[in-house]
Order: C-alpha cells, then sequence, then structure tokens
C-alpha cells in the first residue's frame, strides 16, 4: 500500500499541471455555465412552456448529458488515458520508472488509478455544478420552479452509472497509448470505436453492449426511457453494458500490467 500512495502521489505532482488534468475540473464547470447562460438567456422562451419542476430539470439536464454524456466524454477518456502515459513516453522514463524501490504493479497500477479518479472528479463537478447552477438560476429567474423538485438522487446515479459505463473506454485507451507513444494512432482509434459506438448504441443493435465506446449512449437512452416509470430515478445501475464495460476494465488491467512490465527491461 505505501508504493501504491507513493506512485499516486507521484503522478499527481506530474500531471498537476498538465491538460488532462485542468481539464477534469473546467470542464465542467464551462459547460455547465454555457448552459446556464443558455437557460438565463432564453427565460423567457422556457417559461412559455410552463414545465413542471421535474421537466424542467430534465431539460436542464438532459443539456449537459447530451452534450458531455455522448462526446466530450469519451474524447475527454482518451485524451486523458494518453496523457498519463505520454509523461514517461515524452521523457523517456519507463525504465527509470521501473528502477526504483517501489513495487512494479504499485507503479502500473497508480497510473490506472489516476485516470480513473480524474475521470471520477470531472463527472461528480458535472453533477454538483449542474445542482448548483440549477439553484443559481432559480435565484436570477424567481419564475423558474427549479426548486420544486430535488434532482440529486437522479444526478448521483446518472453520472455514477456514466463513470462506471467509462472505464471499458479507459482500459483500452490506456492499453492503446502504453503501445504508441505518439498522439495520432490511439486518438484515431478512438475517434473512430467512438463514432462507431454513438451509431449502435442510438440505433439500438442487440451486440451493441460489446463495444466499450457505445456504453456512454447506452446508458443515456435507457437512463432516459425510465421516464414512463413512477419514480424518474428508479433505474437500476449494474445493466448489462455496465457489467461488460466492468469486465473489460479488470481484463484489459492485467493485459496492460504485462505490457508495461515488457517495457521495464527493454
Amino acid at each position: 500500500m505505501r508504493s501504491l500512495y507513493i506512485s499516486l502521489v507521484s503522478e499527481f505532482y506530474k500531471s498537476r499541471k498538465t491538460l488532462a488534468f485542468w481539464a477534469a475540473i473546467l470542464l465542467p464547470l464551462v459547460i455547465c455555465g454555457l448552459i446556464s447562460f443558455g437557460f438565463y438567456s432564453g427565460s423567457d422562451k422556457i417559461l412559455k412552456m410552463h414545465y413542471p419542476a421535474l421537466i424542467l430539470w430534465m431539460r436542464y439536464i438532459g443539456a449537459a448529458l447530451g452534450v458531455m454524456g455522448v462526446l466530450i466524454m469519451p474524447f475527454y477518456v482518451i485524451f486523458m488515458a494518453f496523457s498519463v502515459n505520454n509523461i514517461e513516453h515524452k521523457n523517456d522514463t519507463w525504465k527509470m520508472l521501473f528502477a526504483q524501490p517501489l513495487n512494479k504493479l504499485s507503479i502500473y497500477a497508480a497510473k490506472y488509478i489516476y485516470a480513473v479518479v480524474l475521470i471520477f472528479i470531472c463527472l461528480l463537478l458535472f453533477a454538483l455544478f449542474t445542482f448548483l447552477f440549477g439553484h443559481l438560476l432559480q435565484i436570477l429567474v424567481p419564475d423558474y420552479n427549479f426548486s420544486g423538485y430535488d434532482p440529486s438522487m437522479l444526478l448521483v446515479k446518472f453520472y455514477f452509472k456514466l463513470f462506471l459505463a467509462s472505464l471499458g473506454i479507459l482500459s483500452i485507451q490506456f492499453i492503446l497509448s502504453l503501445i504508441w507513444s505518439d498522439f495520432l494512432k490511439p486518438m484515431g482509434i478512438g475517434f473512430i470505436g467512438t463514432i462507431m459506438g454513438i451509431i449502435a448504441g442510438n440505433v439500438g443493435w442487440k451486440y451493441a453492449y460489446l463495444i466499450p465506446y457505445s456504453h456512454p449512449s447506452i446508458v443515456l437512452n435507457s437512463s432516459t426511457s425510465s421516464k414512463k416509470s413512477v419514480n424518474i430515478s428508479d433505474f437500476p445501475i449494474f445493466t448489462q453494458e455496465i457489467i461488460t464495460s466492468l469486465i473489460y476494465a479488470i481484463v484489459l488491467f492485467i493485459i496492460g500490467y504485462f505490457i508495461v512490465s515488457k517495457k521495464s527491461i527493454k
């Protein structure tokens, strides 16, 4: 555990000034801020629709999820997975890294866990800023009725499920960024995979759950279908695509360790 802790701290200090680190904070802030500005500037049109509190929240949350969940999150995961490993590629420090008196598995696991933590922080901030900006809109536009419904549980379940859905994508891109030091190959494969995943997830292909890049789309589509239920937040977390994502994450984590172990002796 000590080796893992030291390695995690090292990853933080190495990447705290990188774009991947700050994007985890700035992306939620910027996107939620822009959507809130849209709701503020277009309040006259929205108020004419006389939405109940629940539907108003769903429109607001859906605006953020539609932008972030399908497109921005997969591309952020792709870029962030590359960035975490590119630090070693760029400085050619893989051999030096594994020459340290630390457990090799701890060093590798720290990189992967750090990437997972960045995704978790990013999605946690999306949920938090969505909640806070929604109530800020209530203050700025008193005629809104955001205060008539508490979306806390809905936000937690939505974003936690998206977090789990992202782990399969992360695991694939993490391995690709271990194999290739250049940006174009992992990014190109990730881009193609994301487009394929969006199409497969949105058309409802029955085997789409086998494509990790389709998991965010499937999560959004299946979760929003719960509008028909009495309690909109009453949808399952560990669905087929989430279980598949976790299986991908475990299997590819093990494969990635063997790949990075061979790098250490080159």
